[in-house]
């Protein structure tokens, strides 16, 4: 049966993070805050407790989740090449609302699911979250919600859409943002001297923060709307 913590209470908050350490290690599935929504989140680097969370969600193979890292040295552990023009995305929007798409390192053992050798990876805005991940290392982190629905505000609306599916669930109050999810961007065709990022998801970053951060880079809109 799920357990669900409030962390706004210092007892529940040891004892819900303790859980959900314990619970990511064996393979289960928790609910966590970001900075944008609530996200259900697996060990990346467990291909069942991967495949846990796209069942939960109503997914298949074909819609990889993201990786949530607590800090910069885990994108140049996880993606193959990291150009300056990538550093500097990073340093100017992380930790934020930002998801970057790169070609991951071909030497690490995983499977996400069908992303075609890439990987896309963020670091939040969330002290809880970035603690979290510190101790348990990179999470798969989709939204927390049933493929088709809103994303969750609360803890308490993700565990309607998740139930049992979901170990643990911790709640951190409703999220600031909105609704509003994270800008993913296409950063594989990104070189140190210029090259092209798409759009795949407009977000919390606009087209022209990104812009006028890499003037020299053609941004390409590839969200089909």
């Amino acid at each position: 049966m799920a357990e669900v913590y409030d962390c706004s209470e210092s007892s529940q908050l040891l004892t819900g993070t303790r859980m959900a350490r314990q619970a990511i290690g064996r393979g289960e599935l928790i609910v966590m805050p970001t900075d944008t929504v609530y996200g259900v989140a697996a060990d990346a680097f467990t291909p069942a407790a991967v495949q846990r969370l796209l069942d939960a969600k109503g997914r298949d193979r074909t819609s990889p989740p993201p990786v949530l890292i607590p800090g910069t040295a885990t994108l140049h552990a996880l993606a193959a090449e990291v150009p300056g023009p990538v550093v500097r995305l990073a340093e100017a929007f992380w930790p934020g609302a930002l998801t970057i798409v790169l070609r991951a390192n071909p030497a690490l053992d995983w499977d996400l699911g069908e992303t075609g050798g890439t990987v896309a990876l963020r670091i939040p805005d969330n002290p809880l979250a970035i603690e979290l991940l510190q101790e348990t290392g990179p999470l798969a982190v989709s939204s927390a919600n049933l493929t088709g629905q809103p994303a969750a505000q609360t803890a308490s609306e993700a565990q309607e859409m998740l139930t049992d599916s979901v170990t643990v669930y911790l709640d951190d109050g409703p999220r600031s943002s909105g609704g509003v999810s994270s800008t993913i961007i296409d950063a594989t065709q990104v070189t140190e001297d210029g090259g092209s990022i798409g759009i795949l998801r407009l977000g919390g970053v606009t087209r022209d923060a990104i812009a006028d951060l890499l003037p020299a880079l053609a941004v390409e809109d590839r969200t089909g709307a």
